[in-house]
């Protein structure tokens, strides 16, 4: 139930990032299931690296949605669902965005965006094992790699 006492629409979201070199051309791409409703999103850049990609993938997926949902969210970088699950951001914001050894935390500029769209919607966090036959993981691979191969032939 939202704030406003109406329940939240329930989405499930699956997103994977990909890059050829790292750092290289990447690409991000991302599922969105919404009752029988599927979107597909997909997006690049030229030089970025794997971790920014995995990241923007959910990103841009939770963006997409037009009011605060129910979000289950699969990806199989455990670098995000363990940012979250392992309470790291909660960590990294109280030390100034900064970890545990005291160096500075990578891609903070996406890490902000995804805790501020975190609090927009209440999201589960789950991994899922890449290249496992997950269909829709597979999918959002498959989305991923044909943007890198956007980006070369740019």
């Amino acid at each position: 139930m939202s704030k406003l006492g109406k329940t939240m629409p329930q989405v499930t979201i699956y997103c994977d990032g990909a890059c050829s070199g790292n750092p290289g051309p990447g690409g991000w791409g991302a599922v969105l299931l919404y009752k029988e409703h599927r979107g597909e999103l997909s997006g690049g850049e030229a030089a970025t690296t794997n971790n920014r990609m995995e990241l923007q993938g959910a990103i841009a997926a939770l963006q997409r949605l037009k009011e605060p949902c129910r979000v289950d969210l699969y990806s199989d970088s455990t670098y995000l669902i363990n940012a979250f699950n392992n309470n790291w951001l909660v960590s990294w914001q109280r030390k100034g965005w900064r970890k545990s050894d005291g160096s500075a935390v990578k891609n903070p500029d996406l890490w902000q965006e995804i805790w501020r769209l975190s609090h927009t919607h209440s999201i589960s966090w789950h991994w899922v094992k890449g290249h496992a036959e997950n269909r829709e993981n597979e999918r959002c691979d498959e989305l991923a790699k044909a943007e890198i191969t956007r980006m070369k032939n740019a």
